[in-house]
């Protein structure tokens, strides 16, 4: 079945038992974030919360809170569409099997948008305070529009085909804007969105966008889909809805918004100009599980709100993985897999890891074919496809970038972590393999690098044979704090302890509270180094990290991937026994060292109410409207 409206797809997920309606009364102020956050992690059904307070709005929660679901709504579609992804690997393979491909023409006509005079959103119009204020996490600057679909189109060649959507989240309120005039606009680097703003201002024109919500589950997912710079979500959306997007054509109403179109079957619009000016958008608890603080971003000047008559207004809550979006990123990858290699020429699979934050680590497997003639196989081809990866798409946002080579362990796969970390630790060699890149752009939300938007990135490529055999003890006699001639502790270096062993050839140990300045490297760290430098029996620990609690970094892979990269800058926080620079080239012939402690300029980690977490439980205790789905 396909959805041409979010009304019938929550109808027809209410008849298959995939939802459930909510009557109780709700508050989006925290409430509603802290049940949606609960019914993913229990794998409950989406949820329509009928009665939200202060609002006359229905709220819809995980409608793709899992695998199972999101599937169900694309049921109908998704044969087709890997279908055109798998012909774009093999043409010829339509004429082997052409049964596999009965749908593909429909979907091809389906991507084209379709352009109408009119549609049910424009049926009403509301003001910005009336729609749902959804606060997810106590630091939150305002209320926040989550799942939205941030509608542009290419100044220079206006029309769908040159057009952008992207889930950029959109601030309603706060103190700094103008009650029911202005909403922030935060749109990151490396976003589509900002190469029409970039010709908007080279022209000397205002660039118009529309903020959708609802509508047809395709355009949600069209707004998070990856697609190749050029290729408009939208013809993705028509793919996956099964039929052509209408858009109502502005242009030909009173009063029209420039020319720019209207999801016709959205159940919310907010249309509007970007400023000339930006303001403070901020706090908000972001999906690497702190929060982003207050920045300068654009601000949407609104001209108006549309609705349709039976609105429902979806959101999801981000936060440390796993979270709903989690689920975005599962299906994106199962569709995209096989279309990798030709993406990046010489990339057999990659692994964006949810667990740290998605951009901070990418995981990749490759080919080394550049000499196979060489008596011992070191990177090289790896390397240029570390670059590559860095170089174009999504991927170029990956902060530490591991790759091996695929003729090593032909049967490892990237989500295999314990398998791919000990394959890495025992070929690295730490003098060679290591290539950093210094001052560079980073993702907006990653808080480790020396500014906004500026830090390092890492390529960490291993290929060849077994360079060491990992331990699986720690030994006794770790030289992890100097001490002086009395046996006291000495005043430099710090107070490192409470070591652990995480898997094979990794210690996790503690390191004193971080008090050093941004950008700056660590004397602690540095004097650590040194002692491990004249320690013996470490050949078999080729990794040590510092943290703040050792106990639940090694707690298990989660929470280690989470802190070891979400924590550290590569080239500010990593550091080695026996390092060395030479012609620019940084490696060290001891163990690595990464600080992943929390930092002094860091965001602060994202921490729930416990009042709200009371309520909760009171809702999900027996008797109460949520008991048996959380």
């Amino acid at each position: 079945m396909t959805y041409r409206n979010l009304s019938a797809c929550v109808a027809d997920l209410e008849r298959h038992k995939h939802l459930v309606r909510i009557d109780a009364e709700v508050d989006a102020n925290l409430e509603i974030a802290a049940i949606q956050r609960r019914a993913y992690r229990a794998g409950a059904p989406a949820m329509l919360f009928t009665r939200v307070k202060g609002c006359r709005f229905p709220m819809l929660a995980n409608l793709f809170g899992t695998m199972e679901r999101t599937k169900f709504i694309f049921r109908d579609t998704l044969r087709a569409v890997e279908g055109i992804f798998r012909l774009k690997l093999d043409p010829f393979d339509a004429f082997r099997h052409p049964l596999r491909y009965t749908g593909v023409p429909r979907a091809l006509w389906s991507m084209l948008p379709k352009s109408v005079s009119d549609g049910p959103v424009l049926r009403h119009r509301c003001a910005v305070s009336d729609l749902p204020r959804l606060i997810s996490w106590p630091m939150d600057g305002g209320g926040y529009v989550t799942l939205p679909q941030v509608y542009t189109e290419s100044p220079d060649a206006p029309g769908p085909m040159q057009s952008n959507i992207g889930m950029y989240r959109v601030q309603l309120d706060g103190p700094d804007y103008e009650k029911d005039r202005e909403v922030g606009l935060h749109y990151q680097i490396h976003r589509g969105i900002g190469y029409h703003h970039a010709q908007a201002l080279r022209r000397g024109e205002p660039l118009k966008v529309n903020v959708f919500v609802g509508g047809p589950p395709a355009m949600t997912l069209a707004a998070v889909m990856p697609l190749p710079e050029g290729l408009a979500e939208i013809l993705f959306a028509g793919a996956m809805a099964g039929f052509r997007i209408p858009m109502i054509r502005q242009s030909r109403r009173p009063g029209g918004q420039g020319g720019l179109p209207i999801l016709a079957e959205a159940d919310f619009c907010i249309s509007g100009t970007i400023a000339p000016y930006q303001k403070p958008e901020g706090p908000f608890g972001d999906h690497l599980g702190y929060y982003s603080l207050a920045h300068d971003f654009p601000v949407l000047r609104v001209d108006a709100v549309h609705h349709r008559p039976d609105a429902i207004w979806p959101f999801t809550t981000v936060g440390r993985p796993p979270q709903e979006d989690t689920v975005f990123g599962d299906f994106i990858h199962q569709l995209t897999a096989d279309l990798v290699p030709q993406v990046f020429a010489g990339v057999r699979e990659i692994h964006a890891v949810d667990a740290a934050g998605v951009h901070p680590l990418l995981l990749a497997i490759g080919s080394e074919r550049y000499v196979p003639y060489a008596g011992e196989r070191q990177p090289q081809e790896l390397i240029t496809c570390g670059m590559a990866l860095l170089g174009s798409t999504q991927t170029s946002l990956s902060k530490y970038v591991l790759i091996m080579a695929h003729e090593d362990a032909p049967s490892m796969s990237t989500h295999d972590f314990p398998g791919f970390f000990t394959h890495m630790l025992e070929r690295t060699d730490f003098t060679r393999d290591l290539h950093f890149v210094t001052r560079t752009t980073i993702d907006t939300l990653d808080y480790t690098g020396i500014s906004l938007n500026q830090g390092s990135k890492l390529v960490w490529a291993a290929a060849g044979p077994r360079k060491r055999q990992l331990a699986d003890t720690l030994p006794g006699d770790l030289p992890l704090d100097a001490r002086s001639d009395d046996g006291h502790m000495a005043t430099s270096g710090g107070s490192f302890g409470d070591p652990r062993l995480f898997g094979r050839g990794v210690v996790v140990l503690r390191g004193p509270k971080h008090t050093a300045k941004r950008d700056q490297h660590d004397p602690a760290m540095h004097a650590l180094a040194a002692r491990l430098a004249h320690a013996h029996g470490l050949d078999g620990l080729p990794l040590f990290v510092v943290v703040d609690d050792p106990a639940f970094t090694a707690a298990n892979w989660e929470n280690f991937l989470w802190v070891v990269f979400t924590r550290s800058d590569p080239a500010t926080d990593m550091y080695g026994a026996g390092e060395f620079t030479h012609c620019k080239h940084w490696g060290c012939t001891g163990p690595l060292i990464i600080d992943a402690r929390l930092k002094s300029f860091h965001a602060p980690a994202l921490e729930t109410d416990p009042d709200v977490e009371r309520r909760v439980d009171a809702l999900a205790a027996p008797g109460g409207p949520l008991h048996g789905y959380l």
